[in-house]
């Protein structure tokens, strides 16, 4: 049978579904143009673009709303707020050795000197004690130089810059120190850190808006060596006070001997210059004696002889002649 000569009827409205297709092809194309051709950038944020054809545009686009080439160009968006980075690092000071002689022998061998340091250190083991220290960095990348930043570095610059850059600038400034300073300078030392570490992070556009040192500790070596130190200082201070304490009684008994001496004399001389000096004395006793009696609320029978009652026996005479 031959089907050349077959006429096909001709289906009314192919043409229109045929429209149709193409229309929605246009339009989807044109709605994915449309949402991938805009880009917004948030505050505190920076934008560069990569091309597929000529690479990285050195243009950085600020906060807002921007148009790019769906799929030949992508949107590079960066943070450029400041942000903290907390970092540890351990490191030794300058002269932690002879730091940790002194504070063991306190102040009483002070007259060493300085080269028979290291001898007596490793007679002590006091290795070189290891100083931990806490460092708080805000950074930011400069906003112009973000292309040169994405071409070198990527996106993650933090990670691959700060971490080297820190521990290195604090081993070099840490040993600079020793420990002593380290706790008395600390503002100095801070400075001397930030002072480095704006230089080198300029070298990869990275700007530091602060640094401060938000911990310094020391090694259970040094610890128990300040302990020792404080412990043989209050020893020193005890032994001081006891040797004072011991000068003022010896001076207390030379001056009670002193004025007991005077005393004996002077009442001598007042015997041998007036008779009558016992005989007053003997009257004062008396007083006291019959005061004490007559406030007693008890009967009392003295011996007037032993007591010194009979003062109506005694005369000058009687004293000058026992004399």
């Amino acid at each position: 049978m031959n089907f050349n000569n077959v006429k096909v009827p001709k289906v009314p409205g192919g043409g229109a579904a045929s429209a149709l297709i193409k229309l929605g092809i246009v339009g989807g194309l044109g709605l994915y143009g449309a949402m991938n051709s805009l880009y917004n950038v948030e505050g505190g944020h920076r934008a560069i673009v990569f091309n597929r054809i000529v690479g990285v545009k050195d243009k950085v686009y600020p906060e807002g709303t921007h148009l790019m080439v769906p799929w030949f160009e992508r949107p590079v968006i960066y943070d450029v707020r400041a942000r903290p980075h907390l970092v540890e690092s351990t490191s030794g000071s300058r002269d932690l050795q002879m730091t940790g002689y002194l504070v063991v022998l306190g102040s009483a061998d002070t007259s060493i000197d300085t080269g028979s340091l290291a001898t007596y250190s490793k007679r002590l083991n006091l290795a070189f004690l290891p100083v931990k220290i806490g460092l708080r960095v805000l950074t930011r990348p400069v906003p112009d130089q973000l292309p040169t930043i994405y071409r070198t570095l990527g996106e993650n610059y933090n990670e691959r810059v700060l971490p080297s850059i820190i521990h290195e600038t604090l081993k070099a400034v840490v040993a600079q120190y020793n420990a002593s300073q380290l706790i008395t300078q600390r503002e100095s030392v801070s400075r001397e850190i930030r002072k480095i570490l704006t230089e080198r992070a300029a070298n990869f556009n990275i700007a530091l808006d602060d640094v401060s040192i938000t911990s310094l500790t020391f090694g259970r070596e040094f610890t128990a060596a300040i302990e020792a130190k404080q412990v043989a200082a209050q020893e020193a201070e005890r032994a001081k006070f006891v040797v004072e304490k011991a000068e003022q009684d010896k001076r207390s008994a030379i001056i009670r001997a002193q004025g007991e001496a005077k005393s004996a004399q002077l009442i001598g001389q007042a015997i041998a210059n007036n008779p009558a000096f016992i005989t007053l004395r003997k009257i004062e006793a008396s007083r006291e004696i019959a005061q004490t009696i007559a406030n007693s609320a008890n009967r009392v029978f003295l011996n007037s002889n032993d007591l010194l009652l009979n003062l109506q026996e005694m005369t000058l005479e009687n004293a000058s002649g026992r004399k």
